[in-house]
């Protein structure tokens, strides 16, 4: 059995998804905001990680990444940056 050859051609498995979908584990609902964030312990303080979120779960994001003073900003997912 070929392992490589069952995972597919490549092609579809790096494509991501067509919408891009809320960060919090389990919610498959549209992004809608991006929020901005970086450890400061280890990342530089010019450097952005982003997480997505629907409008839901955005708060409870947020305040996971605040209580860990990671939290930078919070900005709407435009249809060009999706």
């Amino acid at each position: 059995m070929d392992l490589l050859s069952s995972l597919g051609s490549g092609d579809e498995g790096n494509a991501g998804p067509d919408v891009p979908h809320c960060s919090r584990t389990g919610c498959r609902a549209d992004a809608v905001w991006q929020i901005l964030w970086n450890n400061p312990k280890i990342h530089d303080a010019e450097r952005r990680k982003i997480w997505l979120a629907c409008d839901e779960h955005r708060g409870w994001l947020e305040n996971f990444l605040q209580q860990r003073l990671f939290w930078r900003s919070t900005e709407p997912l435009e249809e060009d940056e999706a």
